[in-house]
């Protein structure tokens, strides 16, 4: 798979969105993750991807790993509870969105503060319980096209 489906323009997106749930749906999850991977390895940005294996990891750094967050809703108390801005990427997160996992979403998607947080569902197909469902905004990866050039550090990017 050769197509750009991460690009700043989205990225800017996910951390300028009203909502802190976010929604990404893509039949290609993997090549994703390796663009979030590459633009925070360039941007310096926090981006952080949870998965039930291996918990919460930086992806600019794989073997930064927080301990203790294998568990949904560890790994949500985890995002609760930091105080720095990130985002948050969640793969493999389908069977944990339960009570009372979803009253730990809820709770997040209120919240309001100057160390924004973003989490980042990606999946195949977005499925959400009805009462988490309208919490979360869905964006399109990959619109490059549509965007207009723009002249950023001497070079033009879309």
């Amino acid at each position: 798979m050769n197509s750009v489906l991460v690009t700043p323009r989205l990225f800017e997106q996910i951390i300028e969105s009203e909502n802190n749930l976010i929604g990404i749906e893509t039949a290609h999850i993997e090549d994703a993750l390796e663009q979030f991977r590459q633009l925070a390895l360039r941007s310096g940005q926090s981006v952080y991807l949870w998965d039930p294996h291996n918990g919460i990891a930086a992806l600019r750094q794989s073997e930064l790993r927080v301990p203790g967050s294998k568990r949904f809703n560890d790994a949500m108390r985890f995002i609760l509870q930091s105080m720095q801005f990130a985002v948050y990427l969640l793969v493999e997160y389908e069977d944990q969105i339960k009570p009372p996992n979803t009253a730990l979403l809820r709770r997040f998607a209120r919240i309001r503060s100057a160390n924004q947080r973003n989490i980042v569902f990606l999946a195949r197909q977005l499925v959400f319980p009805e009462e988490v469902d309208g919490l979360v905004a869905r964006m399109t990866p990959g619109n490059v096209a549509s965007s207009q050039p723009r002249l950023r550090d001497g070079r033009w990017v879309r």
